[in-house]
């Protein structure tokens, strides 16, 4: 079957095929879920991890965990 004729759902039908035939069952649901989309919204999430640090803040604790940090300045 020539794949510029084929739907997007007949091309997916006959991927779904191949893997299953080639990587098994198992092995076809763990490659799909390398490719899953993730869920939630990284850029909230980031902000409750980190809040919103400035950059003069920033720069202090990079220069505070900094094994020579003595001779910065």
């Amino acid at each position: 079957m020539n794949s510029q004729a084929m739907t997007l759902e007949q091309i997916r039908e006959q991927g779904l095929a191949v893997l299953r035939t080639h990587l098994g069952i198992v092995g076809m649901v763990r490659f799909l879920q390398q490719s899953e989309t993730g869920g939630g919204n990284y850029t909230e999430e980031r902000y409750r991890w980190l809040g919103d640090p400035n950059l003069a803040e920033l720069a202090k604790k990079i220069q505070m965990s900094h094994p020579d940090r003595e001779n910065l300045t």
